[in-house]
């Protein structure tokens, strides 16, 4: 009897090898997409302000905002608005932050350390919507505001978005960013994909002066190599 999805011989499942691997390849990748829908639903569970709706404009979820975020070192900077509810229950560190806050400090804007605008922006609206436009900068960007503010959805968001587009150019500095900022996903996928294309990379101009501006890093990579069994050479 021929294989159930093509004309080859079937193997005991009644498809041929060809097929059946293709089949679970396929049931593995839906399998994930279920874990990220039940991800982002789990997230848009939390406690909200607003109530949930389709095609709400952006703009009115931050109505009646009572907290106002400032990106501390620019003083030109606009305040970011977000809801204090939000803040709390998606992140702990907001939460402690909140706790901690006297009556006399509820009212005065919050300041964050090291983030810009755009980034903290960025940040809020994806406590909202799940939903943040991306580029490897502000991804960068929103990979250490999420380990800063412990939002672990956003932080495996942004460590996915770098890792489908590493290249030879990038593999070095995702390398670093993820070392900065605890991110394992990448730091592993950026180790990886170095040791596979080391003959290229250690040839290049780039490499050469990064050897001369940050040997740390340099051995940070070797010593990360050897660890994972990779025996990655110069």
């Amino acid at each position: 009897m021929p294989c159930l999805f093509c004309s080859c011989d079937p193997c005991a499942s009644g498809a041929c090898k060809k097929c059946y691997e293709e089949a679970i390849a396929t049931e593995e990748e839906l399998r994930r997409n279920i874990e990220e829908l039940v991800s982002k639903v789990n997230f848009l569970k939390l406690l909200s302000p607003v109530e949930p709706t389709t095609g709400i404009n952006p703009s009115a979820l931050f109505v009646k905002t009572d907290v106002r975020l400032l990106p501390s070192g620019d003083s030109s900077a606009e305040f970011v608005h977000a809801h204090k509810v939000i803040l709390v229950n998606h992140s702990p560190v907001f939460k402690a932050m909140f706790a901690n806050n006297n009556e006399e400090r509820q009212n005065e804007p919050i300041k964050i350390e090291d983030v810009s605008y755009d980034a903290l922006r960025a940040f809020v609206h994806y406590l909202y919507t799940i939903e943040a436009c991306l580029d490897e900068q502000m991804a960068f960007d929103l990979l250490f505001v999420a380990e800063k503010f412990q939002v672990n959805h956003l932080k495996a968001y942004c460590e996915k978005f770098l890792i489908a587009r590493l290249n030879p150019e990038n593999a070095i500095a995702n390398f670093k960013v993820a070392k900065q900022h605890n991110a394992k996903q990448l730091l592993d996928s950026s180790l990886e994909y170095i040791a596979k294309n080391k003959d290229e990379l250690f040839k290049s101009e780039a490499y050469a002066n990064l050897k001369c501006a940050d040997p740390i890093l340099i051995a940070d990579i070797f010593e990360a190599g050897l660890l994972k069994g990779l025996f990655l050479l110069a």
